[in-house]
């Protein structure tokens, strides 16, 4: 994989999480976080830090997500340095076909503001494409809409983003709430919120905020 595209991609999916890359050193992207120095990734997607820049929670799961973001542009910046262009009738610009199956394609338009990526179905015996999904720069969400189109998976097996963070809270609310749980029950409700958290940081993140600045009760005045 190409280094200079790699850290190209990476700075611009760093900068959209809130993270400051800096120039690159020693064949190393170094990362700021908060203002401060995080983490140095390298040119096939690993991640470097020292403990004292990741010494707090929130130091500690920016890097994590750091790591996210470098293993995710790795994975899509390899596939597409591979992948043949995408042809079809009316279809200009540069697409690349990143998958195809079972009458569904997934494919990504490198554009200057990033790599974007977008979902089709052939049609016209697969010399044209409809019924277009665009997904902008959410690779994962471009995923899974392509594997559930294709037949790979149901749509009713998929937890979306705001099913996701109800189940997150109720399992916080029962952990909170003093209930009797045996311990394998504890340690059954603890792992679904890791692993939320491991699938889907941007839900995770969601909660954070919501629980920074909740919502005030709406009371309505009664009319006479």
């Amino acid at each position: 994989m190409n280094r200079e595209q790699f850290f190209q991609e990476l700075r611009t999916a760093l900068h959209r999480e809130g993270f400051t890359p800096q120039p690159e050193q020693d064949e190393l992207l170094p990362v700021e976080w908060d203002g401060l120095p995080l983490c140095r990734i390298t040119a096939d997607g690993g991640v470097r830090y020292w403990q004292v820049d990741v010494a707090t929670p929130e130091r500690e799961r920016a890097c994590e997500r750091a790591t996210d973001l470098a293993c995710t542009v790795r994975e899509y910046m390899t596939l597409l340095e591979q992948a043949p262009p995408l042809q079809a009738q009316s279809l200009t610009g540069d697409y690349r076909l990143l998958a195809d199956f079972n009458g569904a394609v997934l494919a990504a338009h490198p554009t200057r503001l990033g790599v974007q990526f977008v979902t089709w179905d052939w049609s016209f015996d697969r010399t044209g494409l409809n019924q277009g999904n665009y997904f902008q720069e959410n690779y994962a969400g471009a995923k899974q809409d392509f594997a559930i189109r294709a037949g790979l998976i149901s749509k009713q097996q998929i937890f979306n983003q705001e099913q996701l963070i109800e189940i997150y809270r109720c399992c916080s609310d029962t952990l909170d709430a003093g209930y009797d749980l045996t311990a394998e029950q504890e340690k059954c409700i603890r792992g679904v919120q890791e692993q939320i958290a491991i699938a889907a940081p941007d839900a995770l993140e969601r909660i954070r905020e919501q629980e920074q600045h909740p919502m005030e009760p709406y009371n309505q005045e009664p009319i006479m």
